[in-house]
């Protein structure tokens, strides 16, 4: 990406406001059409939300998404919304074992609440807060239960089995931090008491050492920061054999998307861990070691996203090595065009993107350090998706979605491709959607001279 010119939080809340003005209208949209049988919404076709049976893993963006709205404006019908269908409905996800995104589902449900609650943001009596902190100890445990045994530590592995981890499962760890934060252990077979801190820092360390590069020639195509979808392994040995990708164009090259999953969540983990003793991170290593794998893996993913990943203006490809990028000569020198006939761009990945961006260089200014290039490429990012001339935010209150050109699944042809063209454009996602709330209410507190995390 190419920095245009420096900016602070405050400048953009003109773009923030105008952002929650239309957000609530499609919030209201969704919950006057959605059938609850249907699943969760995932993504739009034609402006209408749709659901994809697969997981049901977005339901929290839904039902989340309200309580955002509610935090950002006020408005009381949006926490009521949030609240009671994080009652009604999200229970099953606590206890899903299926899964990897626990952090997803219910850190953006029950999380908040809780997060809410403590701030007073909200009034809840201390049943209610005993509710929240009981479904986030379950949802934390259950989530560390769902592991792979390596020679050195483990890793939460993802849907596919026990073989596989996915480098999005890194934002999934806000699930195992809530419940250690809460007190919660993992009890196993033979009353094995598990700490779910050190599976955080286990698995952690393990998406680090395997599906981020470092550009120490781990392999041909080892480029510092770049990463890869999934890591695959022999579980009977505990050996690693190779990365894989489910959603990317191929596995030795950077789906932009699992790239800003891993730019934002070990940032988040920093911050977590930064408020967490030092008799606890002893056992697990110490905090120098624990805290220098993290933040070369957040430093390297942030600089591949800001020197290689994107178009211009800071708004990535799906891939950065699709096939299509190959004809459209100079793509990284001009902003993005979602309208071209090649490849389409995921306004997604550049939401999560930007919180990571934003949340690095908090940490290194806590750490005494500059961080102001990131602050920077977060603000840009976000001043691109959510600038009055467009093409990102959705200005057409009769479409559902927030945030226009997000993809879903272009290899398996999910995405919906409009006639006359050649690549999905012009619809939403639910991820995407909520990672542009979050990203919208974390800038708001930064021009407060205030903050937001996940934990407190």
């Amino acid at each position: 990406m190419r920095p245009d010119r420096r900016r602070t939080p405050q400048d953009l809340l003109p773009a923030v406001q105008r952002l929650f003005d239309l957000s609530g209208s499609k919030i209201d949209a969704i919950e006057r059409t959605w059938q609850p049988n249907a699943g969760a919404p995932v993504f739009t076709v034609e402006g209408v939300y749709r659901a994809r049976g697969w997981t049901e893993w977005t339901q929290g963006f839904q039902f989340g998404s309200a309580l955002l709205q509610f935090e950002a404006t006020g408005d009381r019908a949006f926490l009521e919304l949030g609240r009671s269908r994080t009652l009604e409905r999200m229970a099953p996800h606590l206890t899903h074992t299926g899964v990897h995104d626990h952090g997803f589902n219910n850190v953006s449900t029950y999380g908040t609440l809780w997060r809410l609650a403590r701030a007073g943001r909200i009034d809840a009596s201390p049943w209610e807060i005993h509710f929240y902190e009981l479904a986030l100890k379950v949802s934390g445990a259950v989530q560390a239960k769902r592991w792979t045994r390596l020679p050195e530590g483990g890793f939460i592995h993802s849907f596919n089995g026990a073989h596989s981890l996915f480098v999005d499962t890194i934002r999934s760890l806000r699930a195992l931090a809530l419940g250690h934060a809460l007190g919660q252990r993992l009890m196993d077979e033979q009353d094995a008491s598990i700490s779910l801190l050190e599976r955080l820092v286990q698995h952690a360390r393990a998406t680090a050492a395997f599906n981020v590069y470092f550009g120490t020639g781990r392999d041909r195509f080892d480029v510092r920061g770049r990463t890869a979808h999934e890591s695959l392994f022999n579980v009977a040995s505990g050996t690693y054999r190779g990365p894989s990708t489910q959603q990317g164009y191929s596995p030795f090259s950077t789906w932009t998307r699992g790239l800003a999953w891993a730019m934002l969540g070990f940032a988040e983990e920093l911050e977590f861990l930064a408020a967490r003793g030092d008799d606890e991170l002893a056992p697990l290593g110490g905090r120098p070691a624990i805290e220098r794998t993290l933040l070369d893996a957040a430093r390297a993913t942030c600089d591949h996203y800001v020197e290689s990943a994107t178009a211009a203006d800071g708004i990535p490809y799906w891939d950065a090595g699709a096939p299509g990028l190959a004809a459209m000569a100079g793509w990284r020198d001009r902003p993005a065009d979602p309208f071209n006939a090649h490849e389409p761009v995921d306004s997604s990945a550049a939401a999560i993107g930007a919180q990571g961006l934003l949340r690095l260089s908090r940490v290194l200014a806590a750490r005494g350090e500059d961080g102001s290039r990131y602050e920077q490429a977060g603000l840009q990012v976000l001043a691109t998706l959510f600038g009055d001339s467009g093409p990102y935010l959705s200005l057409d209150r009769a479409h559902q979605g927030l945030l226009l050109h997000s993809v879903y699944h272009w290899p398996n042809r999910w995405d919906h491709v409009p006639p006359g063209s050649h690549i999905p454009r012009g619809e939403s996602s639910q991820w995407g959607d909520y990672h542009a709330r979050e990203a919208a209410l974390l800038v708001t507190r930064m021009a407060e001279d205030s903050y937001m995390t996940f934990y407190e």
